[in-house]
């Protein structure tokens, strides 16, 4: 067996990294063909692991093999939105002999270990681990299947494997992590775990941070306690055992409350969610101190660097006729797609994402009639590219996105893309001329498309949620409309911001685009210059060492 402990890492650990840390994660996006994540939660990681990697930082990452990754979108006959699940194999990935033993349901189940090693993609370390293995039996195969699977017993499944597993693998290889940290809840069992091996809940929290990602109540999970029980969660402690140290004396099991008071400290991912965080959970007894590190983006992997050489030339002409190219590159994706064919010098609003309600894909036809006056202006034309992968079983987000296709073929300059994942929103961020992000404000813990949007040259229009307020100085390097009332119902808060939103491309971005160019690049230029190095991940890595792992 390769002596891991001894390969690790090829570099020395600066002083300021010397902890070991362990980082567990149902999600890693780290390189377009290797599709084990869904969205932004993924996005997030695989930026963190080649920040930790660049900056010599003493980390491994603990995830999942999954065989059918998330889901594989593409069209229906009718260019409706269809799920194809798809065996996904990786000839890049080390197939290690380790093999252990996990107990779920009360029933032993072996699991295997896959390696990416840090010189395939530059990152740190990471361990993915596998059920799907001849020695068991299918339904315990089906555990690392599919990606936030859809039954609920899969899903607790997976995070006693992630959780416990990791956990156990850590102990197999003799990494001994002076850190373990829980990117989101999802392996809150290595808790359980660790505290099964200590058997105090303070040696327990001396080693646990905790990072919550979300302030959605899907995101934030809640379980029949007796199910988690009888399925292992807790690996087997005695039930009261388990209400003592978490303090839930409930039938329900709140997994965020859990982790935050087993943890010595929990961050949120933004300014404004921490804010929202406190509110959330801030009245909670006994939960852990939260600070925030805002999220970033590995300019690494998501900057072009031709934009980047001519903003520091200060050649502005390279600058557009780069921008420009990108454009033509994105365009000739859509056209293959959908078979729109788009005008290179036409304005272009992108808006790619998770398809979820408090996204609101559909938000600038909240006004039809007004949004249709846009579309067709011949002096001042838009069109409009839509994108993004709805959970499976959404089947509300799935419809609007069924809308919007539909909506599309009236239109040949609106676009709807299938396939949204590291390669494309690449493409649509390189291409696009405004980046329209316009969750319900409190809803977006962070957001980080419009990080990486803004290293492509591309403008951020959005509603005052998440990262955006540290970063937008409206009318300078991007725009921001004006924050609604949140305690207002959520057709009024669509109304609102639907309004803002349009008075400001018609009022403002638009005359600067076709009438004012050279402002209009002055605000391009001031995005990519304003974006870093707060926005690149290295600093974001730095802070988790700085702010949780040291502390």
């Amino acid at each position: 067996m390769t002596d891991f402990k001894r390969e690790l890492h090829s570099y020395a650990y600066p002083a300021a990294y010397q902890k070991r840390v362990a980082y567990f994660s149902m999600e890693f996006a780290i390189e377009q063909y290797l599709k084990m994540y869904s969205g932004g939660l993924g996005f997030l990681a695989g930026s963190h692991m080649r920040s930790a990697h660049h900056l010599k930082q003493n980390m491994v990452g603990i995830g999942i093999y999954w065989k059918y990754g998330y889901y594989d979108q593409v069209h229906k006959s009718d260019q409706t939105m269809d799920v194809l699940f798809l065996e996904k194999i990786y000839s890049f990935l080390q197939k290690t002999d380790i093999r252990f033993e996990v107990t779920i349901n009360h029933n032993p189940v072996q699991v295997g270990v896959l390696y990416l090693a840090p010189h395939v993609f530059n990152t740190i370390p990471i361990f993915f681990l596998t059920t799907d293995l001849p020695e068991n039996d299918y339904l315990a195969q089906t555990i690392t299947h599919k990606l936030y699977d859809t039954n609920q017993e899969a899903k607790i499944a997976a995070s006693i494997l992630l959780g416990a597993g990791g956990h156990k693998l850590l102990e197999i290889l003799e990494l001994a992590p002076d850190v373990y940290h829980l990117n989101e809840a999802h392996a809150l069992p290595l808790a359980f775990s660790l505290f099964h091996k200590y058997k105090k809940v303070e040696e327990v929290r001396k080693r646990l941070v905790f990072t919550t990602h979300t302030s959605e109540a899907a995101g934030n999970e809640k379980t029949d306690i007796r199910l988690l029980d009888k399925m292992g969660y807790f690996i087997y402690l005695p039930l009261d055992e388990v209400r003592h140290i978490t303090g839930i004396k409930e039938e329900t099991f709140d997994h965020t409350l859990a982790a935050l008071r087993l943890a010595r400290k929990a961050n949120a991912v933004s300014r404004m969610h921490g804010e929202v965080v406190q509110t959330l959970w801030g009245g909670h007894p006994e939960i852990c101190p939260i600070t925030y590190i805002t999220n970033a983006q590995s300019y690494a992997y998501w900057a072009d660097q031709y934009l980047y050489d001519a903003l520091q030339q200060g050649d502005d002409e390279k600058l557009f006729l780069r921008k420009r190219q990108l454009k033509k590159q994105l365009l000739e994706v859509v056209a293959d797609q959908t078979g729109d064919l788009l005008d290179e010098n036409v304005f272009t609003i992108v808006w790619a994402r998770r398809f979820a309600a408090y996204k609101r894909a559909d938000l600038i036809m909240e006004d039809m009639a007004r949004y249709e006056r846009m579309i067709t202006d011949p002096d001042k034309p838009v069109q409009v590219i839509w994108a993004g992968k709805p959970y499976p079983t959404d089947y509300t987000a799935v419809s609007v996105f069924d809308r919007l296709v539909h909506h599309s073929k009236k239109y040949h300059h609106c676009s709807v893309l299938v396939g949204y994942e590291l390669k494309l929103s690449k493409l649509l961020k390189q291409g696009a001329d405004l980046w329209l992000s316009n969750p319900l404000v409190t809803h977006e813990a962070s957001g980080t498309s419009g990080m990486s949007a803004a290293m492509n040259g591309a403008v951020l229009l959005s509603t005052a949620d998440g990262w955006v307020p540290e970063f937008v100085r409206h009318g300078s390097n991007g725009f921001m409309v004006p924050t609604v009332d949140p305690t207002l119902p959520w057709h009024e808060q669509n109304r609102v911001d639907a309004t803002n939103i349009m008075d400001t491309l018609q009022h403002d971005i638009l005359p600067l685009y076709y009438n004012q160019q050279e402002k209009w690049l002055s605000i391009i230029k001031n995005s990519m210059q304003d974006i870093m190095p707060y926005f690149d991940s290295d600093r974001m890595a730095q802070e988790y060492y700085e702010k949780l792992y040291n502390a």
